[in-house]
């Protein structure tokens, strides 16, 4: 049975979870760093369940494959981040280590969703 609703989806909310996670670390990093990687990081925070969403709204599976695997390029583009403020010393591993593991969760969530959806796609031919 799909999902009709988005908000329902488990990696949508994680995802959101993840979020606020970011913000909340944000908040630790330098000001100097205001409008460059909390920038980014917050951009790429909000991108995950934002992806998800709208690939959930659109009306094929080919295009909710492609929002998903949007979704997961913004998944790795916060890991590098994260890791990138542990190397600067303005986090800790320990910091980061919840949001961490809740990426990796939704990065496997992901995967298996892209490949249900290209499953989908591929018997309709």
């Amino acid at each position: 049975m799909a999902v009709e609703n988005y908000q329902k989806m488990i990696v949508w909310q994680k995802a959101m979870d993840v979020t606020v996670m970011v913000y909340s670390l944000c908040r630790k990093l330098p000001n100097t760093e205001l409008y460059a990687l909390q920038n980014q990081m917050k951009r790429a925070a909000v991108s995950i369940p934002s992806n998800i969403a709208e690939g959930q709204s659109r009306t094929s599976n080919r295009e909710f494959a492609h929002y998903l695997s949007m979704a997961r390029g913004s998944k790795a583009e916060l890991e590098t981040q994260l890791l990138l403020c542990v190397k600067l010393d303005y986090l800790t591993s320990t910091d980061i280590s919840k949001t961490m593991k809740l990426l990796e969760e939704i990065s496997k969530m992901l995967a298996a969703l892209i490949k249900k959806k290209l499953c989908q796609l591929n018997s309709k031919l």
